[in-house]
């Protein structure tokens, strides 16, 4: 037989639901840091599949590997696939470095904490832009 649920915990607060959250910058960056640290994973796949396809051609079992690769990732949804990766990487480790602060115990009032949230999405961003500028200028991608 149970017991019956104490009035306390009858009545204790639930947790609010999507409806009552209200957006802020740094739940936003929250989520996005979970994110890209899932991405980065698609990031090492497409990594391994790159030895793989310089292994394959390197020992002759099949030596259009590395260019079929070369093909996929200098296509349009490559450079796309490539630019997204490369975000997610940046955005992560800016979001990292928030992280880092957090735990030297700095930070923590709101408007730091949005501050720094402005700054990790910002400053991956600014991050990913000026590496494929570079990339474009210097000539190693083209369209």
């Amino acid at each position: 037989m149970s017991k019956p649920p104490s009035t306390e915990a009858a009545y204790r607060p639930l947790s609010p639901h999507l409806q009552v959250w209200k957006f802020h910058i740094t739940m936003f960056t929250s989520i996005l840091h979970r994110a890209t640290g899932i991405a980065s994973v698609v990031g090492a796949v497409m990594v391994a599949a790159w030895l793989l396809a310089i292994g394959l051609t390197a020992s002759g079992l099949c030596p259009e590997a590395y260019t079929l690769f070369l093909s996929f990732a200098a296509s349009p949804f490559g450079l796309f696939v490539w630019f997204g990766l490369t975000l997610a990487g940046f955005i992560h480790l800016t979001g990292g470095l928030r992280h880092l602060i957090w735990d030297m115990g700095l930070g923590f009032r709101i408007s730091s904490a949005n501050a720094l949230a402005w700054w990790s999405l910002l400053g991956g961003i600014a991050l990913t832009l000026a590496f494929w500028a570079v990339l474009f200028a210097t000539g190693k991608v083209v369209l």
